[in-house]
């Protein structure tokens, strides 16, 4: 089982940029797919990101496109999200999550983080 810690997070104005990490313990994450999700408040945890396990494919929900890049260093064990032109309602906490492959097409998630708190100012 691979143990997934996120940081990064923060308070920033609308329009500012951030950049998450997750960083994995107790295994290598070099044969997952690692994805990023969200939580708002009052809200359901919605997907943000996913990249495959060579890194050369992203999957981007609407909502992020062309603002966050997830990109993944498997020599690292680190997986970042680089969030730019931040709106207020980013806000949410952020988690990180490994999949070691896919059911009807879509990447199953059995490892998650505890979470990382991004606030957005406006």
């Amino acid at each position: 089982q691979v143990q997934l810690v996120e940081s990064g997070g923060g308070l920033v104005q609308a329009g500012g940029s951030l950049r998450l990490s997750c960083a994995a313990s107790g295994r290598s994450i070099s044969s997952y797919i690692m994805g990023w999700f969200r939580r708002a408040p009052g809200k359901e945890r919605e997907f943000v990101a996913h990249i495959s396990v060579s890194g050369s494919s992203q999957t981007y929900s609407d909502s992020v496109k062309g603002r966050f890049t997830i990109s993944r260093d498997n020599a690292k064990r680190t997986v970042y999200l680089q969030m730019n032109s931040l709106k207020p309602e980013d806000t949410a906490v952020y988690y990180c999550a490994a999949s070691s492959g896919y059911v009807r097409n879509e990447p199953l998630w059995h490892s998650w983080g505890q979470g990382t708190q991004v606030t957005v100012s406006s």
